[in-house]
């Protein structure tokens, strides 16, 4: 089955987010079907602060990394597409994704996806809707954003920041295409998601902040107690090197 093909039977695709090859190809030794990127946390491995900050050529570079590592399918997080958006989608296309989430900010962005659709070829276009991330719309500007990227060539809908049921219920009924939901800590489990009808879930930068936060405590341990109890991890070393052995 395609990576198409995946966001319309069966269980919600579930995509734990990457941001670099070791993250990737643990992702997948956990039996993700694909790996997608997350845009934060690929910029902040690389030193750079999230919103479009990151340069392109990092951005592909990193991206390139991750498909290399892994065996399963890959999309990429291109954030607003890196100023070329044609250009942009082209470059990630060679690199070896198979499809790409472009996102819109505080205003509609309809040429974008449109951009998008004539570069990527069978690219699978996952429009990222930010009214309610960014607090700049409801249901009602949510929907008609998504019917404008739907016409203008986007396969599925990606909606951040939204975790009531009830709200994500009717976005599903009312968006004609394949829903994707950012998941995370507040948000309904994925068999919940599954009930009311979302065909993706994915996690953005959730992970990439759980592991950074898990360095940052550990560093403050060993800097101020002079203990390793934060250190204590769940993977050895072992682990993580033969994970590159395939």
């Amino acid at each position: 089955m395609t990576f198409r093909e995946r966001h319309l039977t069966g269980a919600p695709l579930v995509l734990p987010n990457a941001w670099d090859a070791a993250s990737a190809r643990l992702v997948e030794r956990a039996g993700a079907e694909a790996v997608a990127t997350t845009s934060a946390g690929v910029a902040w491995s690389l030193g750079v602060p999230d919103g479009d900050r990151l340069g392109v050529d990092d951005a592909v570079a990193a991206v390139a990394r991750i498909v290399r590592a892994v065996d399963v399918p890959v999309t990429a997080d291109v954030e607003s597409g890196y100023g070329d958006v044609a250009g942009t989608v082209r470059r990630m296309r060679d690199a070896g994704v198979v499809g790409i989430s472009i996102e819109d900010g505080t205003v509609a962005a309809p040429e974008r996806i449109a951009a998008a659709r004539a570069a990527g070829g069978d690219l699978f276009v996952n429009a990222r809707i930010d009214t309610f991330l960014l607090a700049v719309g409801g249901v009602d500007e949510t929907v008609a954003r998504a019917k404008a990227y739907v016409d203008a060539g986007a396969d599925g809908v990606f909606v951040p920041g939204v975790h009531d049921p009830d709200v994500i219920a009717e976005l599903v009924s009312r968006i004609p295409a394949p829903v994707n939901v950012m998941a995370g800590p507040g948000a309904p489990p994925v068999a919940a998601l599954a009930e009311l009808g979302v065909r993706r879930v994915s996690v953005g930068p959730a992970h990439a902040v759980a592991a950074y936060s898990l360095v940052a405590a550990a560093a403050a341990e060993i800097l101020g107690d002079g203990t390793y109890d934060k250190s204590d991890a769940a993977l050895t070393f072992g682990d993580l090197n033969t994970s590159f052995a395939h």
